[in-house]
């Protein structure tokens, strides 16, 4: 599932194991590069504690409060963000980190010797992200209905005249 979704594991230059999910939400694109490390979160090179939106900046932070701080301090996450509106963006990098985070402990890349021990933690956030918001691993299926021909937008007709 996780190939088909565009998912996969790289190394980086310090040999490090990287997981890249991704997340989309309307025209927004989101990729996540998540590896092991003290719990940095950086979205297009900004930390996100100084993230200038706050509403964005919460949306974005949901699936990290929602896994703890025990968790959080394990990763490292760069998100990369391109297309959209500042929420349709926040919304794509909270879908792409939900599903690293989970993809992360699922596939036992923080480390070999406990992997029982991370896929319990994959299998309790999996349960609390679906609990909490199913888009948050599920996605957005909703798409903007496609313009007719003949017409201004996808509904609206010629206004016509009576007299």
């Amino acid at each position: 599932m996780a190939e088909q979704a565009g998912q996969g594991s790289k190394t980086d230059q310090v040999g490090q194991q990287v997981l890249i999910s991704i997340g989309k939400r309307k025209t927004a694109t989101a990729r996540a590069y998540i590896r092991p490390g003290k719990g940095r979160v950086r979205v297009n090179g900004i930390p996100i504690e100084i993230w200038p939106v706050e509403v964005a900046r919460l949306k974005m932070s949901e699936p990290l409060i929602i896994a703890g701080d025990a968790v959080r301090g394990l990763v490292d996450i760069d998100v990369s963000v391109k297309g959209g509106g500042f929420m349709g963006q926040a919304e794509a990098a909270r879908t792409a980190v939900a599903r690293g985070l989970v993809d992360f402990f699922e596939k036992c890349v923080a480390s070999r010797d406990s992997c029982d021990q991370s896929k319990a933690i994959a299998q309790k956030l999996r349960n609390l992200y679906m609990e909490y918001d199913r888009t948050m691993l599920a996605g957005d299926q909703r798409r903007t209905e496609p313009e007719k021909y003949m017409r201004y937008s996808a509904r609206r007709k010629w206004q016509t005249s009576y007299r």
